[in-house]
């Protein structure tokens, strides 16, 4: 990186930081909205009425420090409603957990594709002004200052912050060097715990009752750097979810964009990732070199279960990634030549209205688009705010989305009586699938957990832990994210959703003659599933279906 190049990125990090800085004439302004909101002023109405003279307008995060500071004088009695309505986004808290994202520093990466943005101040396919991407930089890729960081940042404005998923990106992880890998966690859990620890296993241990505890923990890589050695390190590091770029299923296109592996590679690196229990989140790429739109709508139906047509990829979550045409990508030259056209949004909203209809109701929809700033865009589609002209177009189609993300209960309050418990039975390659789900009357959702159930002929993770076991790969209640221990009228969290949920994979275990069930535990979780009758291994935490009597009647399952 030129020095130019940094400095005007430290330049533009630093004009962003000077605005949000609060001052004695910006605390002023924000009591005066404050005042107004407490008379009944809706938030955004009032922050319109009193902006700062020639800078724009007070952020909510400052609406909360005075909040706060109101509080700890006594000027102001503590209001849960009042403090709800300042937070800002109170959606990136709803599904449950509080999300933070940290970047791995550039490292050379084994892919050729050419569909990949190639910035040398980045790690492959990210850009030094997409918002994670500019943090990561501010922070000097520093895994320590990064989660420090989006901690103080939610802190500021509101959101809890108790339950933390730590999603790592950065491309290709499992390509890193294995000390790296072990320093970047180990110095997040230091960060979620505020303590510098020895080791990654002294710091994990720390984490089980960290004020900041970890319940998942996501790497994203190649679906042909994984192997059953590559998923036990990724176990021994914490590893839960795993998000592999499978980008289209035809070998021809694959090839055409020198992805360097086939479909069937990717379909052995799922179920290799289904049969070790973790959650599966794949990214999706239409409009490659090669495809037409016709072509993508096709291809996106041979994701799903292998009882209905398709490859028996189901994955748990879905980026739908609509390739974006850059001038560092390969993919450039392409189009410069002529062989390469990118569709316009008009087609691209088209395409993916026709594909989320049929999306399972076991999969959530995460992403639509790239954050990719439009700026970088040479032609095609450079709206980045899809999702709501996507979700327009589906219902003047008379359709609807049955995704866990349209479903999510959010902050609607919930009665356990009023819950249906379904299992959704489906078929993924080498594996039947339960989704076992705490519904509304309308059909939302307020819980859920995954089951895996192996089939004889599944892929040989060596891990045996996992022999004659069902596996628990995902327990998650919805609402309003809650603190441990924490409880609120309505909300669907610590309610005892989990533990039924838990109960009735207990009974489907036994109902197929599995002796144990197993459970790809969190560090922050362990503590919740001991309370559970489960134990800890190795790699994974057990717990035995049949009772000492029934395992005697059943030893030759054992």
């Amino acid at each position: 990186m030129s020095e130019s190049d940094r400095a005007q990125i430290i330049d533009d990090v630093s004009r962003w930081e000077a605005a949000k800085k609060e001052t004695p004439e910006t605390l002023a302004i924000a009591g005066k909205i404050l005042d107004d909101v407490i008379a009944g002023e809706d938030v955004f109405k009032a922050i319109r009425s009193h902006p700062i003279p020639d800078r724009g307008h007070i952020s909510k995060s400052t609406l909360i420090t005075v909040y706060r500071a109101r509080v700890a004088a006594g000027e102001l009695a503590e209001d849960a409603g009042l403090y709800l309505k300042l937070r800002m986004k109170p959606s990136r808290t709803l599904s449950g957990v509080t999300t933070v994202t940290v970047l791995t520093r550039p490292f050379p990466c084994p892919g050729k594709c050419i569909f990949c943005p190639d910035d040398a101040r980045m790690p492959k396919s990210y850009l030094p002004d997409e918002p994670g991407a500019a943090r990561a930089f501010q922070n000097d890729f520093d895994p320590y200052r990064q989660v420090q960081s989006r901690l103080r940042a939610y802190e500021a404005v509101g959101h809890p912050t108790e339950k933390i998923e730590l999603l790592i990106l950065g491309g290709s992880w499992t390509s890193y060097p294995i000390e790296y890998r072990e320093r970047f966690i180990q110095r997040c859990f230091d960060a979620m715990n505020g303590v510098d620890s020895p080791d990654l296993a002294a710091a994990q241990r720390l984490n089980e009752s960290a004020a900041h505890r970890n319940v998942g923990l996501v790497v994203e890589t190649r679906p042909d750097e994984l192997n059953p050695a590559e998923l036990k390190e990724l176990r021994r590091l914490g590893a839960t979810k795993i998000q592999l770029g499978i980008q289209i299923l035809d070998d021809r296109i694959l090839k055409l964009n020198r992805r360097g592996h086939t479909v069937q590679e990717a379909l052995n690196a799922v179920s290799l990732c289904r049969a070790a229990g973790f959650k599966i989140v794949l990214h999706w790429m239409p409009n490659l070199l090669g495809a037409t739109p016709e072509s993508d709508i096709e291809d996106f139906a041979r994701l799903w279960s292998a009882d209905r047509g398709g490859l028996g990829f189901c994955p748990d979550e879905i980026k739908i990634y609509p390739t974006q045409l850059v001038k560092n990508a390969g993919l450039y030259q392409e189009w410069i030549e002529g062989r390469y056209r990118p569709y316009d949004t008009e087609t691209l909203i088209e395409l993916i209205a026709a594909v989320k209809p049929t999306i399972p109701p076991y999969c959530r929809v995460n992403r639509v688009i790239r954050d990719i700033p439009s700026h970088h865009v040479v032609a095609g589609n450079r709206r980045t705010s899809l999702r709501m002209d996507i979700q327009r177009r589906v219902r003047e189609n008379g359709q609807m989305c049955a995704c866990i993300r349209c479903r999510e209960i959010r902050g609607q309050p919930v009665s356990p009586e009023e819950l249906t418990l379904r299992d959704t039975v489906y078929q993924a390659a080498y594996a039947e699938e339960h989704f076992l789900q705490f519904i509304t009357s309308d059909d939302k959702l307020a819980g859920y957990l995954r089951l895996s159930l192996p089939k004889a002929e599944r892929p040989d993770v060596e891990i045996d832990e996992l022999t004659n076991a069902a596996i628990i790969r995902e327990v998650h209640i919805y609402g309003q994210s809650l603190g441990v221990g924490e409880e609120a009228d309505g909300a669907a969290q610590h309610i005892g959703l989990g533990k039924r949920l838990i109960e009735r994979a207990v009974e489907i275990a036994a109902e197929n003659r599995l002796p144990r069930l197993a459970v790809i535990a969190a560090v922050g979780t362990r503590g919740y599933y001991r309370k559970r009758g489960f134990r800890d291994g190795n790699f994974y935490m057990i717990r035995d279906v049949f009772s000492d009597e029934a395992r005697g009647e059943n030893s030759a399952i054992q």
